[in-house]
């Protein structure tokens, strides 16, 4: 199953991507039934990630994703934005999130965009 869903900030309007339960189900779901979420959005490289309301664990989760790849940190109750390298990536090509991450979703167009996103910023993800 897949819904689109809009994810909402001051420096980049509003984003498309598609969340997807393919990898993470349990996951997926419980996001899902916490839209529309509103946070205060943080950078961590190229990365935003802004707690959300859902607490689950891990589930089929991986230590590097791919550009544009949305994703759930456990750790952190956090939903993730990924599109290049963080402080934790072992090489300029690889994406590596701080600890696994479950994977939720992808950005449809070009991430890269969350790079105008600042620490401290309000984020919305809202269904479309």
């Amino acid at each position: 199953m897949e819904v689109r869903v809009k994810i909402c900030t001051d420096a980049t309007g509003c984003v498309d991507a598609v969340l997807t339960g393919e990898f993470s189900p349990r996951t997926f779901k419980s996001l899902i039934n916490a839209l529309p979420i509103e946070s205060i959005a943080y950078r961590w490289g190229d990365e935003v990630y802004f707690e959300t309301p859902v607490d689950v664990g891990e589930e089929n989760a991986r230590e590097t994703v791919e550009k544009g790849t949305v994703a759930y940190w456990p750790p952190g109750s956090a939903l993730c934005i990924f599109w290049g390298p963080t402080p934790a990536s072992r090489s300029p090509d690889e994406i590596r999130p701080a600890s696994p991450v479950n994977v939720v979703g992808r950005i449809v167009g070009d991430p890269s965009v969350f790079s105008k996103v600042r620490s401290g910023s309000k984020i919305r993800v809202e269904q479309a």
